[in-house]
């Protein structure tokens, strides 16, 4: 046994660069707007036409990965990177679901555990941290939050909406569903909501 780690096909996967890895930032696809060919067409098959070309879709792609029993993804236009399970230091008086911080190159960012509600046990560490960044207004730097995940399932793409509908409602901080691999499902975070529901405070 060499000691790798065999990933999914589909799965783009970083470390931190003290722990030989790369940016996500750098393999960030921009979203892309697929639109049917447009052709000449007499008569009432314009507005036909029309409303074909009208009905253009996104594709967006989603970083899908593990946390407790649930499977959760986040756009990776969110994501700033994934990295291996760091030295965390503990901070003493926060919420249960505050596992401590850890130092990304110079930058100090939380880390919450999105599934504390099933209990952990103390001695089984989640494997890695994928690293969210929300951006702020004009000039400000993005606020980065860390989120425990057991395993990185991989990157998937998809052109279907989310299913808003079908989120549970208990869980302020889901804005849908996205099925990948055959009808799995995986619960669509809002990093907005994500971090009011989990707020930490500052640093």
């Amino acid at each position: 046994m060499t000691g790798e780690i065999a990933w999914p096909v589909n799965c783009t996967f970083h470390q931190d660069k003290r722990r030989q890895g790369v940016s996500l930032a750098e393999n960030k696809q921009p979203e892309t707007t697929a639109r049917p060919a447009t052709t000449e067409a007499p008569g009432g098959q314009a507005e036909k036409l029309q409303a074909s070309q009208q009905a253009s879709f996104v594709e967006r792609q989603y970083c899908v990965f593990r946390a407790g029993r649930e499977r959760f993804c986040l756009s990776v236009l969110e994501m700033e990177e994934v990295v291996e399970w760091p030295a965390v230091t503990r901070v003493p008086r926060t919420p249960a679901f505050l596992m401590g911080i850890f130092n990304l190159r110079g930058a100090i960012v939380p880390i919450i555990d999105i599934a504390f509600s099933e209990g952990r046990r103390p001695d089984l560490l989640p494997r890695h941290v994928v690293v969210a960044a929300r951006e702020q207004g004009p000039g400000q730097d993005a606020i980065r939050l860390g989120i425990a995940a057991d395993e990185v399932i991989g990157t998937f793409s998809s052109s279907e909406p989310l299913g808003a509908d079908e989120a549970p409602r208990e869980i302020t901080h889901c804005c849908g569903l996205l099925r990948h691999e055959e009808n799995r499902l995986a619960l669509a975070l809002d990093l907005k909501r994500l971090a009011e529901s989990f707020s930490v405070g500052v640093i």
